[in-house]
């Protein structure tokens, strides 16, 4: 893990998807309400290219999209060791514009970069933050040709993960022409309830994995990584990966992610980050209040605070997000969460 030079001091941004259809719009506000770090958006509902995964899967080996069913399938018609002598060519020969993300794939990412190089004479903040699909969500996500998730394939989830570390690579590389330091998570929600009967992989084989695209990324680039997931997990798991920031869902799973004190106590002080998703989403009613949300996000930062991190250094090592992406809210509502985000940051930072 890198030391962050940087004090975060609760810092506003997104997670990636939202469900407005106004492209140009949409990237307005989102700079507007979230100076310090805007996101690139991903819109959903526009087209099933910008889906989580599908987003992120052009020049990876194998892969078919199946749009109508929204999904990825390994193909049947490509020769799987021809596919992966292929791609490994492409990889090792660190060729990042063949695996780079189109403008069909991703408009969000494209129009917030123009309508920031458009404001270079206005104060911007100094981070902006992008987003790929976690290599553990992706495998698990993927069927093979035996009909079961490709996380069951070492070798095509091992190719996968290096896959998204070099388009990765291509993102912070063209996020860091506008200037501000990149900020990249890693969506993980395959991760929600890992420990189940129903988790296939073992802890040391998520953590493998998570760590392919992390340890990539930092020896070719200089990106803050982050990995996101939404829902109850094994924490202490996901901060053993290695992360700089860690994002959580802060306004369901307040209470889970505080069980591991000793965990979460070392990783801050050895340079961590927390992202409090406090904003909610998916249970998102519209009486949500600054008042409430600022009091169990204090519970939380008292909390770090007993153990034994001081105000200073939580406060420098805190980011606020909503809980999980926007992509299923009402566009009213969204709007609304993004408001309420930027007002909470205000009121903490100051």
């Amino acid at each position: 893990m890198h030391e962050t030079p940087h004090d975060f001091n609760f810092l506003a941004t997104g997670i990636g998807s939202v469900p407005f259809l106004d492209i140009e719009a949409t990237c307005q506000q989102i700079v507007e309400f979230l100076p310090r770090c805007p996101f690139w958006p991903q819109f959903v509902r526009r087209s099933p290219l910008e889906d989580m995964s599908i987003q992120f899967s052009g020049g990876l080996p194998l892969i078919e999209i199946e749009q109508n069913a929204r999904s990825l399938a390994i193909s049947r018609d490509q020769e799987r060791e021809h596919a992966l002598a292929d791609f490994y060519a492409k990889f090792l020969s660190t060729d990042i514009e063949y695996f780079k993300i189109t403008s069909d794939f991703a408009p969000g990412l494209y129009s917030l970069l123009e309508y920031l190089n458009g404001m270079r004479e206005s104060t911007t903040g100094p981070f902006i933050k992008g987003q790929s699909v976690g290599p553990v969500t992706f495998a698990a996500g993927i069927l093979g040709l035996d009909g079961k998730p490709i996380l069951h394939d070492p070798e095509l989830s091992e190719a996968m993960a290096n896959g998204l570390a070099i388009k990765a690579l291509w993102q912070v590389r063209t996020l860091s022409q506008t200037g501000m330091r990149p900020i990249l998570f890693f969506d993980e929600p395959y991760l929600s309830g890992f420990g189940s009967a129903f988790s296939p992989l073992g802890r040391s084989e998520v953590i493998d994995l998570l760590r392919i695209p992390m340890d990539y990324l930092r020896k070719h680039s200089d990106v803050i990584i982050g990995v996101h997931c939404c829902g109850n997990t094994d924490w202490s798991m996901i901060l053993e990966a290695g992360p700089d920031v860690v994002n959580f869902d802060a306004f369901e799973f307040m209470d889970h992610f505080l069980l591991y004190p000793d965990e979460v106590k070392r990783f801050v002080e050895n340079g961590g980050s927390i992202a409090w998703g406090i904003v909610p989403t998916a249970s998102f009613r519209g009486d949500e209040t600054g008042d409430r949300l600022s009091g169990i996000l204090k519970r939380g930062i008292e909390s770090l605070e007993k153990w034994g991190v001081s105000r200073g250094l939580v406060s420098q090592r805190s980011i606020l997000t909503p809980a999980c992406g926007m992509g299923t809210m009402d566009p009213n509502s969204a709007e609304a969460a993004i408001e309420l985000l930027s007002s909470l940051a205000s009121y903490f930072s100051s």
